[in-house]
C-alpha cells in the first residue's frame, strides 16, 4: 500500500457492547464525549440493571440485541453512521483527544486498524507486568485485544465480514484477519480499563487462563468448547 496518499478526516462511531454495565458505562461514555463528528452507540444484550437508562442519559443511541459480544458489535456497526468504527468495552475509558489520534492513525494507506496502549486502573506490580506484556504483544506481534479499543474503517470492517459470531476470541479473530490487510498500529495514548477481571481470580491466575484460551484457540479447539471450559468466556 502507498503510505504517501492520505485519506480525508472521517466521522467516528463508538460502539459499546454492554450487559449489566450500569456501574461502568457512564464513565466510558463520558470519556467518549460529544465531539463533532462522533456518535456513541450502546448495544445492550438484555441488561437487567439500568445500563440502557444510563447510556441514554449520556446521549448515546441505545439498541437491543441478543447477548454475545461479537454479535452485539456487529449490530452496532450495522447502524453506525461514521466512516470509522471504534469498538470500546463498557469498562474502558478513552484518552483525551482520542478522535484526532484515531483519524491521524488511519490517514495512512498502510494502516488497516489500530488500538490504544493498555493501562489497568489499579496500581499493583502484577498488573503493571500484565500491561507491559500486553503492550509488547500489541506493538510487536500486532495483536491488540478488545480492551484496548480497536478502531478500523467501516468499509474494511464490512469487507472482512465483521466479527465472527463466536462466544470468545472474536477480537483475536478479527485482528488476525486485519493483519493481512495492512499494519496494525498501537498508539502511545492509553485506554484505561477496569481491573475487575484480574481482581476476580487474581492477576496471575487470570493471565494464565487467558494464555490457555489463546493456545486452545490456535490449537483448533471450537470457541464454544473453550467458552464452556471457562464459564462465560469473558475473562479476556
Amino acid at each position: 500500500m502507498n503510505s504517501s496518499k492520505r485519506k480525508p478526516a472521517a466521522s467516528l462511531s463508538i460502539i459499546i457492547p454492554a450487559l449489566n454495565e450500569a456501574r461502568h458505562i457512564g464513565a466510558a461514555l463520558d470519556s467518549a464525549g460529544k465531539g463533532a463528528g462522533v456518535e456513541t452507540i450502546v448495544v445492550d444484550g438484555g441488561s437487567r440493571d439500568a445500563t440502557a437508562v444510563v447510556a441514554a442519559s449520556r446521549g448515546a443511541t441505545v439498541i437491543a440485541c441478543r447477548p454475545g459480544r461479537g454479535r452485539q458489535m456487529n449490530a452496532g456497526a450495522a447502524v453506525a453512521g461514521g466512516r470509522i468504527l471504534l469498538f470500546l468495552h463498557a469498562d474502558t475509558r478513552l484518552p483525551a483527544g482520542y478522535a484526532g489520534f484515531v483519524r491521524r492513525a488511519l490517514a495512512s494507506r498502510r494502516v488497516a486498524a489500530g488500538a490504544f496502549s493498555l493501562k489497568i486502573d489499579v496500581q499493583r506490580p502484577a498488573l503493571r507486568f500484565i500491561e507491559k506484556v500486553a503492550n509488547f504483544r500489541s506493538r510487536i506481534l500486532k495483536m491488540p485485544y478488545g480492551d484496548q479499543g480497536i478502531f478500523v474503517e467501516k468499509r474494511l470492517f464490512r469487507r472482512l465480514g465483521g466479527f465472527a459470531d463466536m462466544p470468545i476470541m472474536e477480537d483475536f479473530d478479527l485482528v488476525r484477519r486485519l493483519r493481512r490487510m495492512g499494519d496494525i498500529v498501537t498508539l502511545p495514548q492509553v485506554a484505561l480499563t477496569s481491573a475487575r477481571r484480574w481482581e476476580h481470580l487474581g492477576a496471575l491466575k487470570t493471565w494464565l487462563i487467558n494464555q490457555a484460551v489463546v493456545c486452545a484457540y490456535l490449537g483448533g479447539f471450537d470457541p464454544r468448547r473453550i467458552a464452556g471450559w471457562y464459564g462465560t468466556g469473558r475473562l479476556r
